[in-house]
């Protein structure tokens, strides 16, 4: 009988499907790892927007951890969307319980039109509590502002902002360049900072607007890819290269921002 690595999401529900626990499954599904799941909050969304977000209780959240905890073996895992400061702790001390192996953290925010997802709180809890226990960061240029301060533009300031989270006691990170005014032309860039090597990862950007859950996806692809035992920068940069062939596949679903297309790589993993 085979057996299937068997990672985790802990994030939220994303009612289009796009992104959130769902848009995990499909990667987890993609790659040949078996997804389980937590929940942390119910929204209502579609390509459209997020019209309601409605946290689950801290009880829920603790328990479906457990629930996972004693039952699967888990060989990595990604934390996206964790809503409130209450959350954030219960998932931090909860986690001390568990061996879930490799940590990816992909900070959900700062949403599309830059509206902080995260009051002041949960931010400060996330950094206390969570970066320095996360093997990999993946913030995008907004995110990676809300925590440092700094506007990244360029090699130099990704690497003062890269500083400032070696601070707060990150020790490797993926930042994300494509999601910005500043980064506009024909490639974008992504910062890669691992404690032995640094490296930028370039890519063709293509005119879609059908980018939903890029973040998610590639963080959950990593995660795939981690528990399948690629090392650290062989699993960022593969999940690099099968996230460029998946949005250059678009896919043409809503009348927003649509999904992504995950069938795309089915035949390249």
């Amino acid at each position: 009988m085979k057996i299937y690595p068997q990672v985790l999401s802990i994030a939220g529900s994303d009612s289009g499907g796009g992104a959130g626990i769902q848009a995990d499954l499909k990667a987890f599904q993609t790659l040949g790892v078996f997804g389980t799941s937590v929940i942390t909050c119910i929204t209502a969304q579609n390509t459209q927007g997020v019209h309601g977000v409605y946290p689950l209780s801290v009880e829920s959240v603790r328990a479906q951890i457990l629930a996972i905890r004693d039952d699967f073996s888990i060989k990595a895992f990604k934390m996206g969307a964790l809503c409130n400061a209450q959350i954030i702790e219960c998932v931090a001390d909860t986690l001390k319980t568990c061996d879930f192996g490799w940590c990816v953290l992909d900070p959900v925010m700062v949403a599309k039109n830059g509206a902080l997802l995260l009051e002041e709180e949960a931010i400060l809890s996330l950094k206390k509590r969570l970066l320095p226990t996360t093997d990999l960061l993946t913030p995008n240029l907004p995110e990676v502002f809300a925590l440092t301060g700094v506007q990244v533009r360029d090699n130099k300031s990704a690497s003062k902002a890269m500083g400032i989270l070696r601070d707060l006691g990150v020790k490797n990170a993926v930042i994300k360049g494509g999601h910005t005014e500043h980064f506009q032309g024909e490639f974008s860039n992504d910062w890669v900072f691992l404690e032995d090597i640094e490296f930028i990862l370039n890519a063709k950007r293509f005119n879609t607007k059908n980018t939903h859950g890029t973040g998610c996806v590639l963080s959950s692809l990593i995660v795939g890819l981690l528990a399948q035992g690629l090392d650290l920068k062989n699993a960022i940069t593969k999940a690099k290269e099968l996230l460029t062939t998946i949005i250059q596949n678009p896919l043409n679903i809503g009348h927003g921002h649509g999904p992504l297309n995950l069938w795309s790589v089915k035949k390249l993993v």
